[in-house]
C-alpha cells in the first residue's frame, strides 16, 4: 500500500510504501473524504455575528487565489462575514487539503479578522500556523495548498 503525506510546514509531499498483512487494521488520520460525516469539520459553533460588521462603502474586498488548485480565481466579498472551505462554505475552494469549513473571515473597516475553524491542516499566516490573524490590504495567508491574497480596491 502506498500512502502520500504532505508536510503542513514546507508543503513537500512524501510517498511511503507500507507492507502489511491483509487482515491488519490501518488507522488513517485525517480521515479520508469517504469516511467523514456530512456535518461541519469544526466541533465548535460559530461565534455570534457582530452587528457592527459591514463591508466598507468605498472599496471592494477581493480574495485572489495566488497558488493552489484554484489559482487565478478571484472572489469579491458580498457580505462582511464569510466561511472559506472545501464544500458547504460561503466560498468553496477546490483543494482537497482544505476542511469543509476551514476558516472564517470578518471584514472590518480597513482589515479582516481571520479565524481558523479547527481545520485539520491548519491556517498559516507569515508561514506560522495561527488560530487567528489580522489581515490588511495586500497580505497573504495559506489554507491547505492554496495561498490567498487580500486586497481592498477602490470602487
Amino acid at each position: 500500500m502506498r500512502v502520500q503525506f504532505r508536510c503542513s510546514k514546507c508543503g513537500k509531499s512524501t510517498i511511503v510504501e507500507i507492507k502489511r498483512r491483509v487482515d491488519s487494521t490501518v488507522v488513517m488520520s485525517p480521515l479520508p473524504t469517504f469516511a467523514r460525516a456530512a456535518g461541519t469539520s469544526s466541533n465548535s459553533p460559530l461565534p455570534p455575528v457582530d452587528p457592527a460588521l459591514r463591508l466598507p462603502a468605498a472599496v471592494n474586498v477581493i480574495l485572489s487565489i495566488v497558488s493552489g488548485p484554484s489559482q487565478g480565481t478571484r472572489h469579491t466579498l458580498t457580505k462582511p462575514r464569510v466561511i472559506l472551505g472545501r464544500e458547504g462554505a460561503d466560498i468553496a475552494l477546490d483543494d482537497p487539503e482544505i476542511s469543509r469549513h476551514h476558516c472564517l473571515l470578518e471584514v472590518r473597516e480597513n482589515y479582516i479578522n481571520l479565524k481558523d475553524m479547527d481545520s485539520t491542516n491548519g491556517t498559516f499566516f507569515d508561514e506560522e500556523r495561527v488560530r487567528a490573524a489580522m489581515l490588511q490590504d495586500g497580505t497573504e495567508f495559506r489554507i491547505g495548498g492554496s495561498v490567498i491574497r487580500v486586497n481592498f480596491q477602490r470602487k
